[in-house]
């Protein structure tokens, strides 16, 4: 039984060998899995805090909020609303751009399911959907010395990470999050409308079984597409033997992080023009994954003029190497050549797991926080029409909004050795990724915030109907930075809508796969895929 499964590792730890992170003691979980899920509704104090995530702009009103600890339990709330007929949708992490389950009756809070341990029986770290990257970074760190490549905010939750990739500070070094993954364990509807779980792995791909399509599905297929996921498990393909000290990637021991600033006052045309094109055709010239800089990790960050300030850099660099003060001169030298601002520049000599832990690289966090973001992928240096149309907006617009920017965030490296057909994650072509964000509190100001982003965002890629087409300069978006405006014609005049943006070529397999585990439907929202 399942918890007699999790309660072994519990007293296995207890024993001595510290297997589990996030679990909890025996005696407590079996007391939760005999109650099943926790119902929380309108009226019960829990239910404010659980129906809101991230995004202050999104407010859920389900029915109820169940919060599960086991798989049992998540099959019996799916089979509940199969049944019902309720629109069911889970939440690890609560990160979603949009507000695409906003409209579900039963909500599934994946938050207690957040357990990190070493499986022997799959020569693989198992990591439950609710952790989220800080705790399994600090899981796998302190007690393996390992790590896997996601992203820079330690409070997004797993689950809905690795179902679109994820991608972070070390992924030029080390590939995305979905490159280490072995398996994923999903519960699903099947088409005689039975709750399934299936436990599909990178194996069952290679070798052409009937559930490699799901492994695949989840290797950048995006959130809310299949099924819930109740568990990951992560080991390099490469690996051999079943020491867990060597079946993921070591981080450099120490990184410098460094942050450079431009005051905006002292910038002009050409120097913001030089900055960028410098900026992006460097990460140009070092995309190979033998790069001396493949450990570098950097985003380069225009903030509005209107709202003083400057325009900023900050990098991650391996600082172990020992010409890595050299480089960082160079890359540095090579990012302000012709520029007639000298930068401020502030660096730290960090142990990795503290800089990875520390919010330096995400900036603080603010619990009524509104947003709305958008996403491009860059094949080379920027062309001149779109570094106008940044300027434009950076510098001409009349927008005071210091918690605007664009991060122009390296990429390339080792991601880009992989076909794009091998996993679902379909951008292995690019040097940088695009992040437009805009972030207010005020809800009486929405409407200023999201027509400077959608009208910044439109001037960028007007050569091509106002989005990032897969072609010579740009590759499409990120499925975890999720934007409704794509399929817009108010916003998207290019003919290419939102999935195609996302998947490229890989899309036809997604459809496949989701008409094949998840025939009714059940798991879906406003860019979800379609079954056919």
């Amino acid at each position: 039984m399942e918890q007699d499964t999790r309660r072994a590792l519990v007293e296995e730890d207890a024993a001595g060998a510290p297997v589990v992170a996030g679990a909890p003691p025996a005696a407590a979980l079996d007391d939760a899995v005999r109650a099943g899920a926790v119902t929380v509704t309108p009226g019960d104090a829990r239910y404010a805090d659980l129906i809101r995530g991230y995004n202050q702009r999104w407010v859920f009103s389900p029915e109820s909020v169940r919060v599960v600890h086991t798989r049992r339990q998540v099959e019996d709330v799916v089979r509940e609303a199969f049944a019902a007929g309720k629109k069911v949708a889970a939440r690890s992490g609560g990160h979603c751009y949009e507000g695409f389950n906003t409209d579900t009756r039963i909500l599934i809070d994946l938050s207690a399911m957040n357990a990190v341990y070493y499986d022997a029986a799959h020569r693989a770290f198992a990591i439950e959907p609710g952790a989220t990257l800080g705790e399994v970074y600090k899981a796998l760190y302190k007690t393996w010395g390992v790590t896997l490549p996601g992203g820079a905010c330690p409070s997004v939750g797993i689950g809905g990470h690795v179902a679109g990739g994820g991608h972070g500070p070390l992924s030029r070094l080390f590939g995305v999050t979905v490159d280490y993954l072995h398996a994923v364990e999903v519960v699903t509807v099947d088409e005689a409308g039975e709750v399934r779980t299936i436990t599909a792995t990178r194996e069952d791909f290679e070798r052409g079984r009937s559930h490699g399509a799901l492994w695949w599905a989840h290797t950048g297929g995006g959130g809310g597409n299949f099924g819930v996921v109740t568990r990951y498990w992560f080991r390099d393909p490469a690996a051999k033997g079943s020491d867990p000290t060597r079946l993921l990637p070591r981080p450099p021991a120490e990184v410098f992080v460094s942050t450079l600033s431009w005051p905006w006052e002292k910038v002009t045309r050409e120097d913001f023009g030089h900055l960028v094109r410098n900026y992006s055709s460097f990460f140009e010239r070092h995309a190979a994954a033998g790069s001396p800089y493949a450990s570098l990790y950097s985003q380069f960050m225009p903030t509005p003029r209107a709202a003083g300030g400057a325009i900023s850099m900050i990098a991650q660099f391996d600082a172990t190497r020992p010409d890595a003060e050299r480089l960082l001169a160079d890359f540095f030298a090579a990012v302000g050549a012709n520029v007639s601002v000298t930068p401020k520049v502030d660096r730290l000599r960090l142990p990795w797991l503290h800089a990875t832990a520390w919010p330096g690289l995400t900036g603080p966090n603010t619990p009524t926080f509104r947003f709305k973001a958008k996403s491009a992928y860059q094949h080379g240096c920027l062309p001149d029409d779109q570094i106008e149309a940044m300027y434009r907006h950076f510098a001409e617009v009349d927008y005071a909004n210091p918690a605007a920017r664009l991060l122009m965030i390296s990429f390339g490296g080792r991601t880009n050795t992989v076909r794009r057909d091998a996993t679902a994650f379909a951008h292995r072509n690019s040097v940088m990724e695009m992040h437009y964000v805009t972030t207010w509190v005020d809800e009486a100001g929405e409407a200023v915030h999201l027509k400077w982003l959608r009208d910044f965002y439109a001037d960028v890629y007007k050569e091509t109907g106002g989005v990032p087409l897969s072609n010579g300069v740009t590759d499409g978006c990120y499925v975890n930075y999720p934007d409704t405006d794509l399929d817009d014609p108010a916003y998207n005049t290019s003919g290419t809508l939102a999935h195609r943006l996302y998947y490229g070529e890989n899309y036809e397999a997604l459809v496949e796969a989701k008409g094949t585990f998840d025939p009714h439907n059940v798991f879906h929202h406003a860019q979800s895929l379609p079954v056919k």
